[in-house]
């Protein structure tokens, strides 16, 4: 595969780098070593502007080219945070936190965009500004909006933005993108039930919120099958369910929470209307009350057609093994606030025959960091043209 020969030369460093984000992971906007380290290296490579602070904990670099005749920046994001989960192999870079590991692979990313951003400081071949984009908070804390939010595209002059995932199961070498909607929302929600507790020897004289909280969780799986058209996709999954403290007392409250997924508004939409209704009344039919508090989290990721295009003609100067039609997921990413500020694409880069993302026996796959970097410095010199 074509890789850049001179990141190929910088693997080592690349993986060292990565390995050590790997030991010492932190999560959402407590990247502070990260960010720091990100900031340290994108110094040492000579960057020509450094921020730090943008989201609250994130880093922002700009490489100048060659030249500035074109006035325009294209930004490259990767994310930093890592998981609440405890890693369970024991390799030599293991996580050294208790319970947090990189089971998603930023570190991955981090590292793939640091060894890009070394490359375009040292050689400059393009016209405008490479601007890096290491972003805290991807995993629920909405660190992309953040960054947004805070004008980060305006400030920056970003006329184009790209961002890339590791994708285990998909062969090293592959690269998966589609154009249009891509990732679904990702949004919460929390339903509070109150009945009438009591004696559990005496069901007759309470109303038993765990068997109104389990008719709940049965109807809102009647959103899906009988509310939805059936070639849209929705997911409805209630992931807790919190009741009493006391094997003889039937509990006078009860909580659900869980997770909706969809890859339209519309359907986005009805689900929210839909899940208040069927919750409000299912409760009613047992003479209890219930209400569903629903949290619009992450919009769905949508890949603009023309940048998707323009992504995956860079991948092919890297693989021959480009798939355009790569499946939508369910999975959320907030890099969907970054491409509904300006036009752009995400990419996934195949990871190999690994365990899945979440996963507490996850690991980067290492081997497939020449081939990330080179993209990315691909990407701006494509983009950007110093000829």
């Amino acid at each position: 595969m074509p890789i850049v020969n001179r990141i190929a030369e910088f693997h080592k460093d690349v993986t060292e780098w990565r390995r050590d984000i790997h030991a010492n992971p932190e999560l959402q906007f407590d990247v502070h070593r990260t960010a720091a380290l990100v900031a340290e290296k994108l110094k040492e490579f000579g960057v020509d502007e450094i921020v730090t602070g943008i989201g609250r904990t994130g880093v922002v670099g700009v490489i100048k080219g060659r030249k500035s005749e074109s006035g325009k920046a294209i930004g490259l994001r990767a994310d930093m945070d890592a998981l609440p989960i405890q890693e369970i192999i024991d390799h030599p870079y293991k996580s050294k936190n208790a319970g947090v590991m990189h089971a998603c692979g930023h570190d991955g990313h981090t590292a793939m965009l640091l060894g890009a951003a070394r490359y375009l400081a040292e050689t400059r071949n393009f016209d405008g500004d490479a601007v890096v984009i290491f972003q805290p908070a991807e995993e629920g804390g909405g660190g992309g909006r953040e960054m947004v939010n805070e004008g980060m595209m305006e400030r920056f002059n970003i006329s184009e933005v790209y961002g890339m995932h590791n994708s285990p199961g998909m062969p090293v070498g592959q690269f998966g993108i589609r154009s249009g909607p891509m990732m679904a929302a990702a949004d919460m929600f929390v339903i509070d039930i109150e009945g009438k507790g009591g004696h559990a020897a005496r069901p007759q004289r309470v109303i038993d919120t765990t068997l109104v909280g389990a008719h709940i969780m049965t109807a809102l799986q009647s959103v899906v099958s009988r509310n939805v058209d059936p070639v849209e996709a929705a997911v409805i999954s209630v992931t807790t369910f919190k009741a009493g403290d006391a094997f003889n007392v039937i509990p006078q409250t009860a909580r659900l929470t869980g997770t909706a997924r969809t890859l339209a508004p519309e359907v986005r939409d009805l689900l929210e209307e839909r899940m208040k209704e069927v919750v409000a009344h299912t409760a009613a039919a047992f003479g209890a009350r219930a209400t569903c508090d629903y949290q619009r989290h992450y919009p769905v990721l949508v890949n603009h057609a023309e940048q998707a295009a323009f992504a995956a003609s860079v991948a092919r100067q890297i693989s021959c093994n480009v798939d355009e039609s790569t499946p939508q997921v369910m999975g959320g990413e907030d890099f969907s606030f970054m491409l509904e500020a300006r036009p752009g694409a995400f990419i996934y880069i195949g990871q190999g025959d690994t365990q899945y993302l979440h996963h507490p026996e996850y690991d980067f796959n290492d081997e497939i960091i020449p081939l990330g970097s080179s993209y990315w410095a691909k990407l701006v010199e494509t983009a950007l043209p110093a000829n």
